[in-house]
């Protein structure tokens, strides 16, 4: 038996300690993935990755405010273009000037509308006190090398209709078109 033991068990029970130790080296393998999505676009100018998505907190307004003013308190917001080359990358077309904003979204009454309330909109006006038609391009402006800040005004309106109170809220999509 002592024989049995050295011969046959202890042979086995020494290979399988090493098959053990060799298992433990192979190394171990991840996998996994990385989802992207981007576009290439033929613009003089990027909008700033901050500005592409913003929520602006219009705070709080009362009816007796609206009423009263016609409106509640204005909300700043910016959109900044950086990166700006007037250069045309295409040898036919002209030098990039000129660049114009539309603003839009649901509307009603030269209003974007807002979703949980009723009796009021928003209303977007530019530094100069242009005011945003939904849809429609704003004043062309002059397009600058580099970086250009633009500055809206964002204000609840009454639109003479029943003020209905409540939380609020709108999606407004802008684009820029340049010449």
């Amino acid at each position: 038996m002592d024989k049995y033991y050295r011969e046959i068990v202890l042979p086995c029970m020494m290979m399988l300690c090493l098959s053990g130790t060799a298992f433990a080296q192979l190394p171990l393998k991840q996998q996994g993935s990385v989802n992207m999505q981007g576009s290439i676009i033929d613009t003089p100018c990027a909008i700033a990755t901050e500005d592409q998505d913003q929520t602006i907190n219009m705070g709080i307004a009362t009816v007796n405010e609206i009423i009263r003013n016609g409106a509640g308190s204005e909300r700043n917001f910016s959109l900044n273009l950086v990166n700006c080359n007037l250069k045309s990358s295409d040898v036919i077309k002209e030098d990039w000037s000129h660049f114009q904003v539309t603003f839009d979204g649901p509307a009603e009454h030269n209003f974007f509308n807002v979703s949980g309330v009723s009796g009021v909109g928003l209303q977007i006006s530019d530094a100069i006190g242009h005011v945003a038609i939904p849809g429609e391009p704003m004043p062309a402006s002059l397009l600058a090398a580099g970086s250009q800040r633009l500055d809206y005004k964002l204000r609840l309106m009454g639109n003479r209709q029943r003020i209905k109170t409540g939380m609020y809220h709108s999606i407004i999509r802008f684009k820029i078109d340049y010449f």
